[in-house]
Formats: C-alpha cells, structure tokens, sequence
C-alpha cells in the first residue's frame, strides 16, 4: 500500500504540474489543443487523488473511485466538445505553433514518464488499470497536438488546432466509457 500511495502522489504532481504549465501556455498560443490536454491533466490529478483515498480500501470502494473518475472523464468530454462547437462557430486567429509545438512535447514527456510508472506497478487494482487507460489516451493526444500545430503552420488556419481539440474530447469520451465498463466488471 505505501508503494501504491508513492506512485500516486508522483503521479498527481506530474499532472497538476502539467495542467499548470499548459493551461497557462495554452491561453497563450490561443490554442484549444493544449487548452483541452490541460483540463484533461486536470482531470487525471483529480482521479490520481481519488485513487489514493482507494489505496487500501475494499474492492468495491475502489470500483467506485473508479466509476466516479469514469463520470468526471465524461463530463470532461462534454463539455469541451460544446467549447469546440462554440470556436468552430466564432474561430478566433491560428494559434502559437512553436509554443503548441514546445509545450505537447514537455507534455509528452510527462505522460510518458507517468504511463512508464504505472506500467512498473504492475497491479490489479481497478484504479491503477484506469489510470494506465486514459494515461495512454494522454500520450496519443500529445502526439495529435504536435500534429495540428505542424498542419496550423502549413494552412495558416486554426481549424487543425480545433480538430484536435475536437479529437482531445472525443478520445476522453472513451476513454470514460472505457473506465466505465472496467468499473462494472466483475471481479
């Protein structure tokens, strides 16, 4: 148990801090992509500190801090595909590409250096098998944000950055049901 509240502790503050950091840069560059990975950090922080209070705790607690981070995901998802409507309706002028660029590929190594800790746990522990989902999820957003910004640079247009943002959402919205259905398994 101590092992399992060090792994999410370490990764709680890898996400808060990324959160932070592309928050911040993602108003910015004005870019939704980072903007969305941001609140999608945020997201991952909140469901690490409800896996801490699971550490320990019976099954079906844990089960349950899972379907509460299922149902976070998915509001999550939601509402940033209702931002993505709304900037589709009103586009604002194409975002920062180097600082798109730069800050996905620190966020990239965030995720990946978390992904790598949680795949060391090796655990059968539903909270920890959720983390590993959406923090997959984080690594292949990263990348698609690295993406729009090279195809921003290339059409002069911000429509790529809010494809992906777009995509950010869609790719949190299964991932939720993916925790969902982990949280209803049998055990």
């Amino acid at each position: 148990m101590p092992r399992d509240r060090r792994l999410l502790w370490t990764v709680l503050g890898i996400n808060a801090g990324f959160f932070v950091l592309e928050l911040g840069m993602g108003w910015l560059a004005r870019s939704l992509g980072l903007v969305a990975d941001s609140l999608d950090m945020l997201a991952d922080a909140l469901v690490y500190a409800l896996a801490l209070y699971a550490v320990g705790q019976a099954a079906r607690t844990q089960r349950r801090v899972a379907q509460a981070a299922g149902y976070l995901q998915a509001a999550l998802a939601l509402g940033g595909i209702g931002e993505t409507v709304r900037r589709f309706m009103a586009p604002a002028p194409s975002p920062n590409v180097a600082l798109m660029v730069g800050i996905a590929c620190l966020a990239l190594l965030g995720n990946w250096a978390t992904l790598r800790l949680l795949q060391r746990a090796s655990t059968e522990q539903v909270h920890i098998q959720a983390s590993q989902i959406f923090t997959s999820n984080d690594v292949l957003v990263n990348l698609g944000v690295m993406g729009a910004a090279g195809l921003v640079q290339l059409t002069h247009s911000p429509w790529p950055d809010l494809l992906i943002g777009l995509l950010v959402f869609a790719l949190v919205g299964r991932g939720a049901g993916q925790i969902l259905a982990l949280a209803k398994a049998p055990t």
